[in-house]
């Protein structure tokens, strides 16, 4: 197993997405779970572009990390000035890191119409720039930017600006698809060409604007480079970077390189979804290996081969990645998946049962009518029960009233009142709230204390709500799917209407006999 160094650049190329900002603090948080994780290189920030960039590499060096190198990133010097008073490259040794990257243009077409400057002071700018920061003792990644463009219309400048990095001292080159519009055959045949007629580590840096960014990555590897740049899911300017949350299961479980070692991997989903949070961007669920429908099973022949075995649907364990197989329950879910579920209510009974039949029927007609229980499960079970005769509610609802007032006070806006019954035994009372479901929640909630106590310990936790036939506009159906939580455990509910209080109602419901039924 061969390996190749991971060069992460969350931290820089990442923060260029648009709705993504680190604080200080994030970039640090970041810093110490790729370290952790087994990155080579973090590209941490241009100390020369900001205030922020510069703190954060004040900090960073009492940090003592265990496996990953910080890189300050920086261009080359400006043109027709010396290399020893230019304000960006001094910042690179004012950053304090041992390791640095230095980006260079390698298309004549940025260096007469972008630089406005000759095509030999490129060099001289490249060349200088390398070469002073080697004498300060700094090991140097030199990023030929825009490289495969330059090459496709000048390969012999494209090649000059890498000798001229090779020549003054560079310890790796970086091949870069800066546009992002390359095909993976132009890919590999350049990359092998650079790695023929170079002694030194070969990177590859790719963007996504032509959605080839890691196949991109994989085929320079394939061409010889040792070296990938890339961000964690895939963050970066315009369409974002090559992620290497697809990039290094590929390599390491596909293409046996090895990318860190074989534990850590296990670790990767979650650093998937702890860099989301701090970069308060929604994780992308489609996404390979780490998103939560990566092994998610919804199709009956599907959902049946894969409890067979797993091997007919997945392309590895998705314990592997720190990730976990979802079974799927749906109009086109089989026995096979619903047969788990059906068990924790009743464990007698079989996949090829008459229940069982009774059970995906009901639930064919139930997601017909807009219901969708793949995100429901406390709804689901509570069907189950209702199928096989052996739900019994908790309380009836006599009538509720809900109005709404604005402006709000306090954010309280709407009240509601509410008559249920126990046991022959009626209760009224009001409650307010932060709008209608939330009052009506607080309500149903405190008339029903005075039976079951245990209530108190329930939340509402999160609340959503989808339009299924938009063409209907306000006569639409809705989709209303509200998350409990009893401290202990978490469960989802749902409920579908023409009627968005109603619809939150049937949830609120399901969840309040979710927690009273324990199931």
């Amino acid at each position: 197993m061969k390996n190749v160094v991971i060069y992460d650049s969350t931290l820089r190329d990442g923060a260029q997405s648009q709705g993504i900002s680190f604080t200080v603090a994030d970039k640090i948080k970041i810093v110490e779970l790729l370290d952790e994780f087994g990155i080579d290189y973090i590209e941490a920030g241009n100390p020369g572009s900001n205030p922020k960039d510069m703190e954060f590499f004040e900090i960073i060096k009492s940090k003592k990390l265990k496996n990953a190198k910080v890189i300050a990133f920086g261009s080359t010097r400006r043109a027709n000035i010396p290399v020893e008073i230019d304000n960006n490259v001094n910042s690179l040794l004012h950053a304090g890191t041992d390791h640095v990257a230095v980006f260079g243009k390698s298309w004549d077409f940025h260096v007469s119409e972008i630089l406005r400057t000759t095509l030999d002071e490129n060099l001289n700018m490249i060349f200088d720039t390398i070469k002073y920061l080697k004498n300060h003792g700094k090991e140097v990644v030199f990023d030929a930017e825009h490289f495969f463009d330059g090459f496709l219309e000048n390969p012999e400048y494209a090649l000059k600006t890498l000798e001229v990095a090779y020549d003054a001292g560079a310890d790796s080159i970086c091949l870069c698809d800066t546009k992002g519009g390359m095909f993976p055959l132009d890919i590999f045949n350049i990359t092998k060409k650079v790695v023929e007629k170079f002694n030194c580590e070969i990177g590859i840096h790719t963007h996504n604007d032509n959605g080839m960014a890691v196949a991109n990555a994989i085929m320079a590897v394939e061409a010889g480079a040792t070296q990938i740049q890339g961000t964690i899911n895939g963050y970066g300017e315009r369409c974002g970077n090559a992620n290497l949350c697809t990039i290094i299961p590929n390599l390491q479980f596909k293409k046996g390189i090895k990318c860190v070692e074989d534990e850590k991997m296990k670790e990767i989903t979650i650093l998937s979804r702890r860099v989301s949070e701090i970069a308060n961007a929604a994780p992308d669920e489609r996404a390979p290996y780490v998103g939560r429908s990566a092994f998610a099973h919804k199709a009956g022949m599907h959902s049946d081969a894969v409890c067979k075995n797993t091997r007919s649907y997945e392309i590895i364990d998705p314990e592997m990645v720190g990730n976990e197989r979802v079974l799927l329950l749906s109009e086109v879910a089989g026995r096979s998946a619903i047969i788990g579920i059906i068990n924790e209510v009743d464990p007698t009974i079989n996949r090829e049962s008459e229940k069982t039949k009774r059970i995906l029927e009901k639930l064919k007609e139930m997601e017909f009518k807009g219901y969708k229980y793949e995100g429901a499960e406390g709804s689901l079970k509570l069907l189950i029960q209702k199928v096989l005769g052996m739900y019994k509610p908790s309380f009836k609802l006599i009538e509720f009233k809900v109005i709404v007032n604005e402006p709000s006070v306090d954010d309280v806006n709407s009240s509601a009142l509410i008559k249920i019954e126990v046991d022959g035994q009626e209760e009224i009372t009001a409650a307010e709230g932060d709008g209608p479901v939330n009052a009506l929640d607080n309500a149903v909630r405190k008339a029903l204390e005075r039976f079951y106590p245990e209530v108190k310990e329930m939340k509402l936790t999160d609340y959503k709500v989808r339009v299924l036939d938009s063409n209907s506009a306000t006569a639409a159906k809705v989709r209303v799917i509200i998350e409990s939580s009893d401290g202990n455990e978490v469960w989802s509910t749902i409920g579908v209407s023409t009627d968005i209080i109603d619809a939150s109602w049937i949830a609120l419901v399901d969840s309040i006999e979710y927690k009273l039924n324990k199931i």
